[in-house]
């Protein structure tokens, strides 16, 4: 039988007010998973792959990553490119949380291995609802072990 582990989710969002509603709307959905913000791409890559010598994240620790793509230093595409393409990350779950619903860029997005692509809505409250749903949906997800 496949232990399970609690599963921290990594959300990569340079606007600190889309970070806080994103946060706020997860735990409004009864998400209590330790959420770690990182605030632009450059992090998430020395997150996940160390920067230099240093270690990078836990090794084991299972995530999710929540993922914007118009971020300062390293864009998203980027970070979502080298997660795809390097053995220790393909399996990390991305989802692409951002405003673009450009359909050439949802396509690029999949291409590059995103799990799921959600357009951020502009209004407030239907981003609200949007992260709430997300939250419902986390909820039912079981993300294997075996990755």
């Amino acid at each position: 039988m496949t232990e399970v582990r609690e599963v921290t989710i990594v959300l990569v969002e340079d606007d600190p007010g889309h970070a806080r509603l994103i946060e706020k709307n997860l735990r409004r959905s009864k998400i209590s998973n330790d959420i770690r913000i990182l605030r632009d791409g450059q992090e998430a890559l020395g997150y996940f792959f160390g920067n230099g010598g240093e270690p990078g994240r836990e090794r084991g620790l299972p995530l999710l990553v929540l993922l914007d793509l118009k971020l300062p230093k390293v864009d998203g595409y980027e970070v979502l490119e080298r997660m795809k393409a390097d053995e220790r990350t393909r399996r990390i779950p991305v989802v692409v949380l951002t405003t673009t619903d450009d359909v050439r860029e949802v396509q690029r997005c999949y291409n590059l291995g995103c799990n799921v692509y959600i357009t951020k809505p502009v209004d407030y409250e239907r981003f609200e609802k949007a992260v709430r749903n997300l939250g419902l949906f986390f909820a039912v997800v079981t993300l294997s072990e075996d990755r």
